[in-house]
């Protein structure tokens, strides 16, 4: 069991199979052969017949490299425009366009020109990769993400362009290129890496010995643990027994402190080594102590961010007690390793409010703590960031600030006389309250300054000056200023919880109220205008849902203008800018997210979300960010949005495929029906007919005058018969193509009544029919053949349903607003459980005896009456039999005398 293949495995393994093959050279440094050893592996290839190209090389000027590259095609790069300048980068649909079986593209960790397709090279790669081309790459150690803290301690540097983890852990092959550090250093002095100059400045900044030897070790560690990984991958699928790792768990906690992205960096160190999963937790305090900015929430986002990137399962938890909250999560997660960073404050402070290390490790059990120590943050500014809008004190608000304080001023001076000092001081932190109320602390902070240098020039003596007569008041300008620093960084707290609280209840409002307009919804237009409501509503922005046409091309778009606060509601045909256009219609077509903002083509005003379930894109949700950008909020709000809208419009999706099943099943029976029809019902009366004809025809002498007129009247039943059939089924495929038109004319139903006897004839000479009209009947306003196609078919399934010399009554009399007709037989009657579907297509009820027919002559029937707004019912005489009653309405009154 333990040797099991995991599902999640074979499922990665089957996409793997339609992906193309990743083989990454890995170096520890620049200058160790990774492209020269790539260009050579490709001639190899080439020699084998292979189809390979070059997407993308760096020589550098090395004349060794520059000689590989000839003999193999190289794509013309793509020139880009940038600051009036025009840069080149890869063209990735020319090398689409050509789909090699290998193309070679340098430098994994390359950050494209802005404006390129992709902010990342290795963003390139991937998409190349899922196109079923196979790609050689190359990168340095020091690019890899979870190890950029470590690289930035080893040689001073601060290493901007990474690569997520998971694009080496996913890659096919990792190959090693290594070479002793003193080699590597001879070839710099050499001028084989850098120009003289520069070779000069690399020997005494990075490309030292140290720095060299522990980049080295980095690379060779990482390489060992992927040749583990991949050991025990194939000791698993081949089912070798070996001593398999227990199943664990890492876990890491994830906050807004500076040292959480180096938290988050060790602890998937550790997970790898451990082969383990990794969990990233983010508790939220029910009651804070201190707020927490912007800045801080910003930093929250990113470090979620970077875990899912590693390959982290996150989770956001709220809670009051930390250490409570953490050990609960890991026993429920099954965690074997917490990971938590070693505290920088000091002894003093943990004596007032404990030590969260020292609980954890206490609390832990038999949960592995590991206790990493920090360094000082460093800036890693990525290009498209999701930053929140930082309000910055307006002029305004500082005039408003200083007007409460002239007026508490003049206020106080007005009543000197009468109000003490100590009261007077007391009416300056009315200001300071206020305005942290309504515009934040730093207003309340600029209140209480210039309130205490009011209070010391107006009223403290000597007055009209600053200075101080009397010392003991620098104590009480103290306390004033430290009470109102108190007062408004609360009442600021309070102020922010109060508006995160407004924010959390709208966003919850308007995830609930979208979900519960489209739970029942079964139009797509209906969901696509609630999604834009709701959208362009809450985040108050312009909203665009892109929509596919019938040729599967996104041409139709429905808005949300904020500013007249009104939808689009009818879908026209798009009218975006060309390069709009083209950024949507490739998040349509590869399911991940572009534009503004994102790192895929973001230059542009707009972020493009893919909205689709499964393997089904049902349109692109585009969010205006020109006037500002997303916060992480409004972020994961639109893609609560976006995942209900896609199960919304799956399940339409799927009611209408379940749809057009039941049409192609119905189509099939019908299919299938007609096909016996015409297989034995016509089948029989055609050869009685032949077999008359053909006895006549050669026999004429053998037979009298009575033979030949038996023989005519059987040709003539059969004929009638076929006649019948073919009508019902005419008349089948009329209604079911909606095609049956009613020529509507003034009808008398005895007339009706003596023309279908008439046609019947014969077929009603074996049974004694009578007829019950009740006299002085009103028209009615129909289609006299089809009425009278009605009562054949009724007629003629009595006569099928009654035993000869049997009695079948015809009564017609009037009801309210309605003329009834019944027709009675003395047959065997219908089963009650039958009584419901006699006038369903092809039904036919069971008999002990043989009756012709095909199932249609009720279903007719009925869709006739009701084209005429009236009713077919179906009952059991008490005195046995059936009895079929319709009703045809009367035309109103005025109406008839009007015509």
């Amino acid at each position: 069991m333990e040797n099991r293949p995991n599902p999640e495995v074979l499922l990665k393994k089957l996409h793997k199979e339609t992906r193309g093959k990743l083989t990454v050279f890995l170096g520890s440094m620049a200058g160790v052969g990774k492209t020269f050893t790539m260009l050579k592996s490709a001639h190899d290839q080439q020699s084998e017949g292979k189809n390979i190209v070059i997407g993308w090389i760096e020589t550098h000027g090395r004349a060794e490299t520059e000689k590989l590259v000839t003999g193999l095609f190289k794509v013309a790069p793509l020139s880009v425009r940038y600051h009036e300048n025009d840069l080149l980068e890869m063209d990735i649909d020319a090398i689409l366009t050509l789909k090699p079986e290998i193309v070679l593209v340098d430098e994994l960790a390359h950050t494209n020109v802005f404006g390129s397709r992709h902010v990342r090279r290795y963003q390139d790669v991937e998409e190349l990769l899922e196109a079923g081309i196979n790609v050689y790459t190359t990168v340095n150690i020091q690019h890899i993400e979870s190890l950029n803290d470590v690289v930035a301690q080893i040689t001073g540097i601060i290493v901007k362009e990474t690569v997520p983890d998971y694009v080496l852990e996913e890659a096919d092959t990792v190959q090693l290129i290594d070479i002793a550090p003193e080699n590597l250093m001879q070839r710099l002095r050499d001028g084989k890496i850098y120009i003289p100059e520069q070779a000069k400045q690399a020997l005494k900044n990075f490309f030292r010995q140290g720095n060299i030897s522990a980049l080295r070790e980095l690379a060779l560690r990482f390489t060992a643990q992927r040749v583990d990984k991949d050991l025990a991958e194939y000791m698993q699928d081949h089912h070798i027994e070996g001593p398999w790792p227990a199943a664990g768990r890492v876990m890491v906690c994830i906050s807004g402190s500076p040292f959480s992205a180096q938290l988050i960096r060790a602890a998937n160190r550790l997970a790898t080594g451990l082969r383990s999963e990794l969990l990233a937790v983010h508790i939220e305090a029910e009651k804070m102590d201190f707020p927490i900015g912007d800045k801080e929430r910003d930093r929250i986002a990113k470090n979620m961010r970077l875990a899912e990137d590693l390959g982290a399962k996150t989770l956001t938890v709220v809670g009051q007690n930390l250490v409570d909250e953490m050990l609960m999560i890991a026993r429920k997660q099954n965690v074997t390793a917490i990971v938590v960073g070693k505290p920088n404050h000091s002894k003093l402070l943990e004596l007032f409010r404990g030590s969260i290390v020292d609980n954890i490790i206490r609390r832990s059990g038999d949960i592995n703590v590991y206790v990493i120590p920090g360094t000082k943050e460093t800036k890693n500014v990525r290009v498209n960031d999701f930053t929140p809008n930082s309000v910055a004190l307006s002029y305004r608000q500082v005039c408003l600030s200083l007007s409460m304080v002239v007026f508490i001023t003049v206020f106080g001076w007005w009543l000197k006389e009468q109000l003490e000092i100590l009261n007077i001081a007391f009416l300056y932190i009315l200001p300071v309250l206020f305005s942290a109320l309504w515009w934040g602390k730093w207003a309340s902070y600029l209140s209480a300054i210039v309130g205490i240098l009011a209070l010391d020039f107006y009223f403290i003596e000597p007055i009209m000056t600053f200075s101080v007569g009397d010392v003991r008041y620098i104590w009480s300008f103290v306390i004033f200023l430290l009470l109102s620093a108190l007062i408004g960084g609360r009442t600021d707290k309070l102020r922010k919880e109060s508006k995160q609280a407004r924010q959390q209840e709208k966003s919850t409002r308007a995830v609930y109220e979208f979900s519960r307009d489209i739970v029942a919804v079964v139009n797509l237009e209906a969901i696509a205008k609630s999604l834009v409501r709701q959208a362009g509503e809450t985040i108050e922005r312009k909203i665009l849902l892109l929509l596919p046409d019938d040729k599967g091309n996104i041409s139709k778009q429905m808005q949300y203008d904020p500013q007249t606060g009104t939808v689009n509601e009818t879908l026209r045909q798009i009218t975006l800018h060309e390069s709009e256009s083209a950024v949507a219609a490739w998040v349509y077509k590869n399911k991940q997210a572009a534009g503004c903002s994102t790192d895929t083509l973001p230059g542009g005003t707009y972020m493009y979300v893919p909205i689709y379930s499964q393997e089904t894109v049902f349109g692109v949700l585009g969010i205006d960010l020109a006037q500002q950008k997303l916060i992480p909020s409004e972020r994961r709000l639109i893609d609560a949005w976006v995942r209900l809208a896609a199960v919304a419009m799956e399940r339409v999706d799927l009611a209408e495929k379940a749809r057009r099943t039941d049409l192609i099943l119905e189509a099939d029976k019908l299919r299938t029906a007609l096909f016996n029809s015409i297989s034995h019902e016509l089948k029989t009366p055609l050869s009685a007919i032949l077999g008359c004809v053909t006895t006549l025809l050669e026999a004429d002498s053998v037979y009298n005058q009575q033979d030949r007129i038996e023989l005519l009247s059987n040709i003539k039943d059969s004929s009638f018969r076929m006649e019948r059939l073919i009508g019902n089924l005419l008349d089948t495929a009329r209604m079911e193509s909606g095609m049956m038109k009613l020529k509507s004319d003034w009808c008398d139903m005895e007339d009706i009544i003596g023309t279908t006897l008439r046609r019947l004839g014969d077929l009603l000479k074996n049974h004694k029919v009578t007829v019950d009209v009740e006299p002085n009947l009103p028209f009615v306003q129909g289609d006299c053949v089809l009425i009278e196609q009605v009562l054949v078919n009724l007629l003629d399934n009595a006569i099928k349903y009654s035993k000869k010399q049997t009695e079948i009554v015809i009564r017609v009399k009037k009801i309210q607003g309605a003329i009834e007709i019944a027709i009675m037989d003395q047959g065997v009657g219908i089963p009650i459980e039958d009584l419901e579907n006699v006038f369903h297509k092809f039904y036919r009820v069971k008999q002990p005896k043989k009756v012709t027919g095909t199932g249609l002559g009720l279903s007719i029937c009925k869709g006739i009456i009701e084209a005429h707004k009236g009713k077919i019912t179906a009952v059991n005489r008490s005195l046995g039999g059936a009895m079929i009653v319709f009703t045809l309405p009367l035309p109103d009154k005025n109406k008839k005398s009007s015509n």
